[in-house]
């Protein structure tokens, strides 16, 4: 993947739509036409009066300019300050791993129990939404992973290690993912367990991932063959049903949530599927009822702090939609403090956050926007320190 390049990389996604219309030459009208959009919506988006804060949206503009959505959103990002400086030298550090030349397993250096509590440090990190702590815990997991682990299964493998060793490579390709090397986190992916049937967890996150690329369709297809592994599986129901939403069909999304709901084994399901209700009605342009949900789902007492930190954002961009902006910046500001790397590394928290500082006419909104919006590297940095 390349590296972001002046204006290609850097601004809102309607600042990079301009850049690549211009690129091909294509008038607002003639782009509009081509991507089955309105020339208005193009017009507001280009022009900051809009913001893009659906996936939906952002694939039919990629799509019709034959780019990578992360051409769109300038992923992966400069780094701005330390913490997120390691964090993207993690995608460094595990291309560099899989460059070496395979070993074969040293069980003498490390054990399974080694794996499992480095593997406990790293979902710790992911379930707080701590892109660092994650980050750092990474390149030892990974290569714990292969030292424990055999890289080709064999009869003689312990099938609980296998398991360790396919989360580590998961939490791995979910963090390139979300920085936008999503190449890597694929190889990561196939790399889990090669020669084996793909589980659960490397499903998921290839459904994940398509999500990410702009292929509803195809998150649809890699859903349907996880239904044949775990059918039932909450996270599972809330991936497919926000497939369908970005592909703009609710019904199917609403359906299909209504179905997970009743058959809920417990409040983390609950949680999970609440969670996803706020996330799909704001994938299908309704924010009044994302905001309802993202209430109810803030209720849930099964929500980790990663979860937390989404439904803040989902009621931060429904608030926005409906012009609460001193809700919007709230929820913003709480959204960044319990994630603070998760939220300004997110390309739609960074369009909102793009948003909000543009329209931040009320003193008290523009000293809460500023220091966030500097910390993601959105705004000139000013006297603060950055963190």
């Amino acid at each position: 993947m390349r590296e972001p390049d002046g204006a290609l990389g850097s601004g809102t996604i309607g600042a990079r739509l301009t850049n690549w219309r211009t690129r091909h030459r294509l008038t607002r009208v003639a782009f509009a036409q081509h991507a089955d959009v309105s020339a208005e919506d193009v017009s507001s988006w280009e022009t900051g009066q809009d913001w893009v804060d659906r996936r939906g949206v952002l694939a039919v503009l990629a799509n019709a300019l034959r780019v990578d959505p992360t051409e769109l959103t300038g992923q992966p990002y400069s780094p701005t300050g330390e913490q997120h400086a390691a964090v993207r030298a993690v995608a460094f550090h595990l291309r560099r791993h899989l460059a070496e030349l395979p070993r074969p397993p040293d069980r003498t250096a490390e054990s399974a129990d080694d794996l499992a509590a480095l593997l406990r440090t790293a979902v710790a990190a992911e379930e707080a939404g701590d892109e660092h702590a994650l980050a750092l815990a990474l390149p030892e997991l990974i290569r714990a992973a292969d030292h424990v682990v055999p890289l080709l299964p064999t009869p003689a493998s312990d099938e609980q290690a296998q398991e360790l060793r396919v989360h580590a490579h998961v939490l791995a390709a979910g963090l390139l993912r979300r920085l936008g090397y999503r190449d890597l986190g694929w190889t990561l992916l196939h790399r889990a367990r090669p020669g084996a049937p793909a589980t659960l967890p490397v499903l998921l996150e290839e459904v994940r991932l398509l999500i990410d690329l702009g292929a509803p369709e195809y998150a649809l297809a890699r859903a349907a063959r996880a239904e044949h592994t775990a059918g039932g599986n909450a996270e599972l129901s809330a991936l497919t049903a926000f497939a369908h939403a970005m592909a703009g069909r609710r019904e199917q999304a609403e359906r299909l949530l209504t179905a997970a709901v009743r058959r809920a084994h417990d409040e983390r399901d609950s949680a999970t599927l609440a969670v996803a209700r706020a996330a799909a009605a704001l994938e299908y342009g309704a924010p009044d009822e994302a905001a309802e949900y993202a209430r109810a789902a803030a209720a849930r007492t099964a929500l980790r702090p990663v979860e937390q930190a989404q439904v803040l954002l989902i009621s931060a961009g429904a608030a926005a939609r409906v012009g609460d902006t001193a809700r919007a910046v709230t929820d913003l500001v709480e959204a960044e403090a319990i994630a603070p790397l998760r939220v300004r590394l997110d390309p739609f928290a960074r369009e909102l956050l793009s948003a909000l500082a543009s329209r931040a006419d009320i003193p008290a909104v523009a000293d809460a926007v500023h220091p966030i919006a500097e910390r993601a590297g959105l705004a000139p940095p000013s006297r603060r320190t950055r963190r």
